[in-house]
């Protein structure tokens, strides 16, 4: 896997030379694609013409969807550790 691939992607409107490893190239792409098409979306709801308050925008985007999936991976992580805990103690009190 030591072998290197050279790929090109293009966002808004520029091509970005990347080496990278081949098992990176489908994430990369999609990536690249879904990058795409915010960008149209947001050109075309907010009437946004200037690229890089288009790019911020998905920035924020993305980066509100990260850390909205880890808040909700930590109150899950809470509930199923307050569900244990509550079967642990069902548990103690059947057998004692």
């Amino acid at each position: 896997m030591g072998d290197k691939l050279k790929i090109k992607i293009s966002i808004a409107d520029r091509v970005y030379p990347l080496t990278i490893n081949p098992n990176q190239e489908e994430g990369l792409r999609k990536a690249a694609k879904k990058i795409e098409a915010m960008i149209k979306q947001f050109e075309q709801s907010y009437a946004v013409r200037d690229k890089q308050d288009v790019l911020a925008m998905c920035a924020l985007q993305f980066a509100s969807q990260v850390e909205q999936k880890t808040i909700d991976k930590n109150d899950d992580m809470i509930t199923v550790e307050n569900r244990l805990s509550d079967l642990n103690e069902l548990l103690h009190n059947h057998l004692s």
